[in-house]
């Protein structure tokens, strides 16, 4: 469940919660001692979506991880319609339509497409950004449930699922590696998924390869994916400055969240839900629920270029009243969305 502030799902914030911390900074420190190198550690697969591993103590697990639990404009948000400003500067998002190839991983913690370096670079402009950014990796996020999934929330409410477009900046710096905790460094575009009775085309381009990675360090390659196609019919978002949803937690992150879903199908859904966080021969966990709870928002604006206000002949004459973007089809019973017509 999503709210304004931070939730955890399985993990209550009980007496028992200072003894679950000494554990997880004991453990940390035993590695750190036996290990005569500690940046050999693999780091990776220390950290989990539950548990004393979980978002929680992200940045009590690794001490470069501190971030996730000090930051100030850490990701994702629950977006609050009440609290949204219309800021008349902001542009049309730009995403290239050139197709890439790369491959489709399940990490233990989620799905990852890479994009190959020998495709030609998508460049993401406009909107918000003040540079050019290339696209680099997809994210994908999904809830053993229906009723959540996604990262980000609207008004307290999950999606299924959520994909996120991640892309460094080209312009400042070399690659993604370079960006990932340098100023200005990254974008990030959230597509919140709906369910519905027809998916993206491009989206099934991913989903079409899941029983091929269904345990943990398997991969998948994919061909001619449009990253512009998985864009919703859309020039509406909001935006924030924010942090990656994963440790470190670098807060070097623009997030543009588009106003509109994408849709996927419960076929789609059952067949994320089928992958498991392990290997083949190594019992595991089902992999679902990847996706960390609402951060605070601490006094960050949260812009949109949607302005309810605009009237004939009043074009130029931008509004800064707040309206409510999204509704629920039934909040009592169900967090499924759908977005209003809004123009």
């Amino acid at each position: 469940m999503c709210s304004g502030t931070p939730t955890r799902r399985t993990h209550s914030h009980d007496a028992n919660s200072m003894t679950r911390l000494r554990r997880v900074w004991l453990c940390s420190v035993v590695v750190l001692l036996l290990v005569p190198d500690a940046n050999c550690i693999s780091w990776n697969q220390w950290w989990t979506y539950d548990g004393i591993s979980g978002p929680a103590f992200w940045g009590l697990i690794n001490p470069d991880w501190g971030m996730c639990t000090k930051g100030r404009r850490q990701s994702p948000i629950n977006l609050e319609p009440s609290t949204l400003l219309f800021d008349p500067n902001l542009r049309v998002l730009h995403v290239d339509k050139s197709r890439v190839a790369g491959s489709l991983a399940n990490t233990g913690h989620g799905l990852l497409f890479s994009v190959d370096n020998s495709s030609r670079p998508v460049n993401i402009t406009g909107g918000p950004l003040s540079y050019k950014y290339q696209f680099h990796e997809l994210h994908l996020h999904w809830g053993l449930h229906d009723g959540s999934g996604s990262e980000h929330c609207v008004s307290g409410n999950p999606f299924p699922a959520e994909i996120q477009l991640l892309g460094f900046n080209s312009q400042l710096y070399s690659n993604f590696s370079d960006a990932l905790n340098r100023a200005q460094g990254i974008v990030g575009v959230s597509l919140l998924l709906q369910l519905g009775d027809l998916s993206n085309p491009e989206l099934r381009l991913l989903t079409d390869q899941l029983d091929r990675i269904r345990y943990g360090g398997q991969e998948a390659e994919v061909r001619r994916l449009s990253i512009r196609g998985l864009l919703p019919d859309t020039d509406h978002y909001m935006t924030y400055d924010g942090s990656f949803t994963s440790p470190a937690c670098h807060e070097t992150v623009t997030w543009v969240v588009l106003n509109k879903p994408i849709y996927i199908t419960k076929q789609q859904l059952h067949g994320l839900r089928r992958l498991v966080q392990g290997e083949e021969l190594t019992p595991s966990a089902p992999l679902g629920n990847n996706y960390r709870p609402p951060q605070p928002l601490h006094h960050r604006l949260v812009r949109t270029n949607i302005d309810f206000n605009k009237q004939e002949g009043m074009k130029h004459c931008p509004s800064m009243n707040r309206e409510v973007y999204y509704k629920g089809k039934n909040p009592q019973s169900t967090l499924n969305l759908e977005p209003i017509d809004w123009l």
